[in-house]
């Protein structure tokens, strides 16, 4: 969980993912940020595994600013990022495209990220208990997610069953 400034605004919960393969950022995020969503790139690649068990087709594409650093040392690349429509704890989630980009090196054992900046090596180091908190709440989504579903399944099945077999 690192703070970077993406279009002139901090966002505090920003996940490194160098598994992930794409750049994600959620449709709230944008419209709280005061994005035009009529603006999006269309985009038709589906992606899973961002919330256990579920998967999504993004609203579109968008290429947004994002800048690691303060005002003495700082580093800021435009990134593609794939708008996802659902929720989850984080305000976006940047992949390998992004860790490539800026020329990242994540330790997540120690929960640092080092990149190189006009001022020497810029690290990032990243927030323990924010990162609980969200994986916490990212449980919480996907419990009530697999809720949800393993209840309309079961309606639909007792649908199809006799009176004498419920």
């Amino acid at each position: 969980m690192v703070n970077p400034v993406i279009r002139q605004i901090c966002l505090a919960r920003v996940l490194i993912n160098g598994s992930n393969t794409l750049n994600i950022i959620f449709a709230k995020t944008l419209e709280d940020m005061g994005f035009d969503m009529t603006k999006l790139v269309p985009s038709a690649q589906a992606f899973y595994g961002i919330i256990l068990g579920a998967g999504s087709t993004p609203f579109g594409k968008v290429t947004l600013p994002i800048t690691f650093g303060t005002r003495d040392n700082y580093r800021t690349e435009s990134i593609i990022y794939e708008v996802a429509s659902f929720e989850t704890s984080y305000h976006t989630i940047l992949g390998r495209p992004a860790l490539t980009k800026f020329m990242e090196i994540p330790n997540q054992m120690y929960l640092l990220l080092k990149m190189p900046a006009p001022n020497g090596v810029l690290s990032i180091q990243g927030d323990i208990q924010m990162s609980h908190s969200c994986e916490t709440k990212n449980i919480n989504i996907a419990e009530a997610m697999e809720r949800t579903t393993n209840q309309a399944l079961v309606a639909l099945a007792s649908k199809d069953l006799m009176k004498d077999q419920l």
